[in-house]
């Protein structure tokens, strides 16, 4: 008798469907159990509002979360990005799997990096944390662009350059990986150009905090150094009180000496969309070893984010 398929919630677009079925290869592997994807619709996948007037973070989340509590699916996958830094009640992150590229890139026109756009060059995004940064990164360097907001998937994004309507869009590494489409990139971002939003490239596996079995099972895929990255990094942003219509950019990377990885260096930025005032500040210490330690990195850099001013650039939303 085979056991029972397990059911992982995903949503249906094809960078969802694509790493969710990542997801399902890795978790059939330690489980020895078929899995098996239920394709569920959320509100910020039928709404054509901007995300950040829909509410950013969540908006493609809640409907997963439901199907997880109601019974209909027994784990989901989410993009870490698209999670609410609160935790939810009756559910648990199980695993955060080793992240993908965090960067940001460019997929331009004529093969073009972002330095080489012409004067003017109209750049999409959907993110005010892109916009603010690249808007600034214009400013320090004599570039002449504007910021375009845009939302939907990875094809409808990058046929807006495709047909000639906007010179480049910038979206993130790791789903451009994740469909396999890394080879269309003209220009990977450096992180000291653009902050990644924080979690990102990594995904996070939620199941109901009452599964012990599946919890255990699931644990065999998570990376302690991602999840340590990503709970500094989402610390950051809860204690900023943003939400992902605000733009804040954060990234923790491990500083080694040689193969020994010694210390964790926590990155944020916070800024007002036209990219005219920034606050930009990095933190580094030893490596959490715990949930506290990780999350007291965030706060401490937070604070003193909002010492140099960032509170008052936290009022702008994406119009």
């Amino acid at each position: 008798m085979t056991e029972k398929a397990l059911r992982l919630g995903t949503r249906r677009s094809k960078l969802a469907m694509a790493q969710s079925g990542q997801v399902a290869d890795a978790v059939s592997q330690v489980t020895g159990r078929p899995v098996e994807l239920v394709e569920i619709t959320t509100y910020g996948d039928v709404s054509r509002e901007h995300l950040a007037q829909i509410g950013g973070t969540g908006v493609f989340v809640a409907a997963l979360r439901e199907a997880l509590l109601r019974g209909e699916v027994d784990f989901a996958v989410h993009s870490l990005k698209d999670l609410p830094t609160a935790q939810h009640e009756g559910l648990v992150v199980a695993a955060i799997p080793e992240r993908e590229d965090p960067r940001d890139v460019v997929v331009a026109r004529d093969a073009r990096k972002l330095t080489d756009l012409p004067r003017g060059a109209r750049i999409g995004t959907g993110a005010p944390r892109r916009m603010a940064q690249l808007n600034a990164y214009a400013r320090t360097h004599g570039m002449e662009i504007e910021t375009v907001p845009i939302r939907g998937n990875v094809d409808t994004r990058i046929g807006y350059v495709r047909s000639g309507e906007l010179d480049a869009v910038v979206l993130a590494a790791a789903g451009l990986h994740r469909v396999g489409r890394i080879d269309e990139v003209t220009d990977f971002l450096s992180v000291d150009t653009v902050l990644p939003a924080p979690g990102q490239g990594a995904l996070a596996i939620e199941c109901t905090a009452d599964n012990a079995d599946l919890i255990a099972a699931l644990a065999e895929l998570d990376d302690p150094f991602t999840r340590a990255a990503v709970t500094a990094e989402r610390s950051l942003l809860a204690a900023l009180e943003a939400g992902c219509s605000a733009p804040v950019g954060a990234l923790a990377d491990l500083l080694a000496d040689g193969q020994i990885v010694k210390e964790m260096r926590l990155r944020g930025v916070v800024g007002t969309t036209d990219g005219s005032t920034l606050v930009q500040l990095s933190t580094t210490g030893p490596v959490p070893e715990t949930h506290e330690a990780a999350m007291a990195l965030g706060r401490e850099l937070a604070t003193e984010m909002l010492a140099q001013g960032a509170a008052g650039l936290m009022g702008e939303r994406a119009h």
